[in-house]
């Protein structure tokens, strides 16, 4: 039997995911992890076919979990579900290694056809987000300030724009208050920009937070 492991901390959503699958997929038997650690276990501890995976989780981002599963499982597909648009995270997520990408708000029937596409060994992603994809392999997708950034600046850089402080930020990610201002001095220069004040106007015009 195939095994899908869900790896979301919300239980409510864990349970939704789950009817949809083993309505319209009953040969697949799901398991669960609330936390990236315990996402990590399981994997190690049973065969897995497939992951289903968010980027928000209490202990870990789900990017951050998506790159040491592709190093440690370089052929095990990941599927991104994700609460956020896919132009905050989509582009990032498949280059990190993800075998598709899909919004929380998706259809039920997405999910579906994108876990039988990843199963078979395809890619899940938008028409949109694979126009994306194929201009950033060919050289053509004209990178804009914000793509610059490394995973953890932009991390940093979305809750900067979002209203949140330093130590607010520090607290949130377990870093120390220097390593998150060093972050935003870099997100400033990287971006040309100057104050906070300049990465929230420029964050809400391209719509990367709510």
């Amino acid at each position: 039997m195939t095994t899908l492991l869900m790896v979301d901390d919300h239980a409510l959503v864990r349970r939704g995911l789950r009817a949809i699958v083993e309505d319209d997929l009953p040969d697949i038997s799901v398991e669960e992890a609330g936390t990236a650690r315990e996402g990590l276990a399981a994997l190690r501890e049973h065969p897995t076919d497939a992951v289903v995976l968010d980027i928000g989780l209490p202990d870990s981002t789900g990017l951050d979990l998506l790159k040491r599963i592709h190093h440690e499982w370089p052929r095990l597909p990941v599927l991104i579900l994700s609460m956020y648009d896919e132009d905050q995270y989509g582009l990032r997520v498949m280059r990190a290694g993800a075998a598709g990408y899909l919004s929380k708000g998706s259809a039920p029937e997405n999910l579906v056809f994108a876990l039988k596409k990843i199963l078979h060994g395809g890619r899940y992603v938008s028409a949109a987000l694979g126009e994306k994809l194929a201009a950033h392999v060919s050289g053509d997708l004209q990178e804009e300030p914000h793509q610059s950034l490394s995973d953890r600046e932009y991390q940093v850089f979305r809750l900067i724009a979002s209203g949140k402080t330093v130590s607010e930020i520090a607290g949130e990610l377990s870093l120390s208050v220097k390593t998150v201002s060093t972050h935003r001095a870099r997100i400033l220069q990287k971006m040309g920009l100057k104050h906070n004040a300049d990465l929230t106007h420029y964050a809400m015009s391209k719509s990367l937070v709510e």
